[in-house]
């Protein structure tokens, strides 16, 4: 059965960062630890009541992913065994699904986000201005539309607690250089081209999905932390979607529907989940692990 963990415990390794769902602990030889704990974060903010077994579906569908498109980019996973790096004593089965032994890359400080599809912050940005992240759409597009063609709409990197916020590829230009805002958007537009073309022959539409990128010691790109999940894209039934309204998804849509409905103001604290949407957010992303990857944790 999947384990659950809402916050790592690993005596003798360096937490060098505790992220909204990731631990991370530096290791010997430029390497780090990433654990996926079951922290669930909605609206840029953590929930007090973590999604049993969350952590090792996004570490599973994420190497999945890592491992299929490494024919269009390097990621940073190495390969190595988790048990061999963790301190004596530690339960090992903890932490064999949802840890990974990666290379430490410089991060690249944006969110690089690919759109196939009009919805969320895209589609309040568009009922707007008529634009995303400076990016003009044809007039008359109704919410969840397929667009022309993907879009690349990058947003900033937020600390925990923070909002990330939409910018324009110019506003990227500036903060990482030319060079390197080009090859984000052209490895971002690739793999999400790549992958929805994937996910449809499984009858799974991939909305948008948000990735992030490192650099190494060479200057190599490579993709980093999390890649494809529920967590960090909107996968829809391709047999229940429809334009004009908010498809169901196998993603964190769930329980942020729940958090709207409630009227939650978005700022911490959050309010405490009740056990339903915690059940069912877990069989969202089981389902999509299934449909996707053909993997099932229990």
């Amino acid at each position: 059965m999947p384990t659950t963990l809402s916050q790592s415990d690993l005596p003798g390794l360096d937490l060098i960062h505790r992220g909204k769902v990731r631990d991370v602990y530096a290791l010997p030889g430029n390497r780090l630890l990433m654990v996926a704990t079951d922290r669930l974060s909605a609206f840029d903010v953590v929930l007090p009541d973590p999604i049993p077994g969350k952590g090792e579906m996004l570490t599973q569908i994420s190497n999945f992913w890592f491992g299929k498109t490494a024919h269009i980019i390097p990621n940073h996973l190495t390969g190595e065994d988790v048990a061999s790096v963790l301190p004596a004593g530690v339960d090992a089965a903890l932490y064999a699904k949802r840890a990974v032994v990666t290379k430490r890359l410089k991060p690249v400080p944006v969110e690089a986000i690919a759109r196939g599809y009009i919805i969320g912050s895209g589609w309040k940005s568009y009922k707007a201005t008529g634009d995303i992240c400076g990016i003009k759409l044809p007039e008359g597009l109704q919410m969840a539309a397929k667009l022309p063609e993907p879009i690349f709409t990058p947003s900033t990197k937020a600390a925990v607690g923070d909002h990330d916020e939409n910018v324009s590829f110019d506003a990227v230009v500036a903060l990482v250089g030319e060079d390197m805002a080009n090859a984000v958007r052209k490895a971002t537009l690739e793999i999400y081209a790549w992958a929805a073309a994937y996910a449809a022959e499984r009858g799974v539409i991939i909305a948008d999905t948000k990735f992030e990128f490192g650099t190494d010691e060479n200057g190599v790109l490579h993709i980093m932390d999390e890649m494809l999940t529920p967590d960090s894209s909107r996968f829809w039934p391709a047999d229940e979607y429809k334009v004009g309204i908010s498809p169901p998804s196998y993603d964190k849509q769930f329980v942020r529907d729940y958090l709207e409905q409630i009227g939650w103001n978005k700022t911490p604290p959050a309010p405490k989940v009740p056990e339903n949407v915690i059940d069912g957010t877990a069989a969202k992303y089981a389902e999509a692990l299934d449909k996707l990857a053909g993997i099932r944790l229990d």
